[in-house]
């Protein structure tokens, strides 16, 4: 004759097990992905994933197309109605993309050149600004690339002539690396 182990101890057996079964998937879940808004909201056109990474379960947004007309070779090409910057390589390739918030006062579309390079100063608007690349002027307004120290959007203009195209901290800083005095900004339509 068997004998008969007590209800507690099947009870006690049983917890541990499931115990035991949830720490294994809890480990196993800890190695997967880790997909989170944050990082899907910081899309870069040339980031690509480490050896080893785990594809994230939400796509990356596609990055709009070069406008069509924007020239050839290495330059920034500035587009006014998409309120987006490409950088493109010598060999005609974008290297980056990234949303842009424009002043008050645009340029016209065309050819220009960076003429100017700041490091930092306060803006027209009274914000510490950064990697300031001058491009323009329109009826006595400077035209010129930055970023704010704080990473901020631009406030309102409250009726101000403004012709900062603002960037990201991150992307601003992009756009010094890439745009050297006389690099080829072309502002597209």
């Amino acid at each position: 004759m068997a004998a008969r182990l007590p209800s507690w101890a099947w009870v006690t057996g049983l917890t541990a097990g499931a115990t035991a079964a949830v720490i294994a998937l809890a480990v196993q879940a800890d190695r997967g992905p880790h997909p989170t808004a944050s990082s899907a909201a910081r899309p870069s056109a040339t980031a690509s994933a480490p050896a080893g990474a785990h594809p994230s379960a939400k796509p990356t947004p596609a990055v709009p197309a070069l406008p069509a007309g924007s020239g050839t070779g290495r330059r920034i090409v500035y587009s006014l109605g998409e309120k987006r910057v490409w950088l493109v390589d010598a060999a005609g390739k974008v290297a980056r993309s990234f949303p842009v918030w424009p002043g008050t006062v645009a340029p016209r579309p065309g050819r220009y050149s960076i003429t100017l390079r700041t490091q930092s100063l306060t803006g027209s608007d009274g914000t510490a600004v950064e990697h300031i690349m001058y491009f323009n002027k329109v009826s006595g307004v400077s035209i010129a690339f930055s970023n704010a120290l704080d990473g901020a959007s631009p406030p309102p203009a409250n009726g101000k002539k403004l012709g900062a195209v603002r960037l990201n901290k991150q992307n601003g800083t992009a756009l010094w690396d890439f745009g050297a005095k006389g690099t080829t900004v072309a502002v597209v339509s």
